[in-house]
């Protein structure tokens, strides 16, 4: 029996272009020496502040994990802690004006990470591939995406 042409498995194509995609976000974030879930904590801060916990679930992320991220994010002068006035065992946290340059730089690189990267699909086509890679089935208990 032929082994399967990888191409021909949705799963190894996935892959591959995921870790080349991902490869190109990192060299993109390099502008700022950010790592991706870095990143992504800033992005979900600059809205505005949030508790620590639901930070952890609007990044899918063991607490611990997220205090890991906060820790090298804090120490960079990106994000800031306080507790909570309301309730003194909860934390808040927020980005700092100096993360909110650096995310701003961030994006600037990701976007043209993303153009380059999507420069062959519609934005239709992109519409469709966010809504279909938004069904795909993961646990991310099951992996660190590091």
């Amino acid at each position: 029996m032929a082994a399967a042409d990888p191409s021909d498995r949705l799963g190894f194509l996935l892959s591959y272009r995921g870790e080349l995609t991902g490869a190109r976000i990192r060299t993109a974030l390099a502008v700022a020496g950010l790592h991706p879930r870095n990143a992504m904590t800033l992005m979900r801060l600059a809205p505005g502040a949030m508790s620590q916990r639901e930070l952890a679930a609007a990044l899918e992320v063991d607490p611990s994990q997220l205090v890991a991220i906060l820790n090298d994010l804090e120490s960079a002068g990106l994000c800031e802690r306080r507790r909570d006035p309301a309730d003194r065992r909860r934390h808040i946290v927020e980005i700092t004006d100096a993360g909110a340059a650096v995310l701003d730089r961030v994006d600037a690189a990701v976007s043209e990470a993303e153009r380059e990267l999507f420069a062959d699909l519609t934005h239709e086509e992109r519409d469709v591939l966010r809504r279909l890679l938004d069904r795909v089935v993961v646990r991310h208990g099951d992996h660190d995406c590091g």
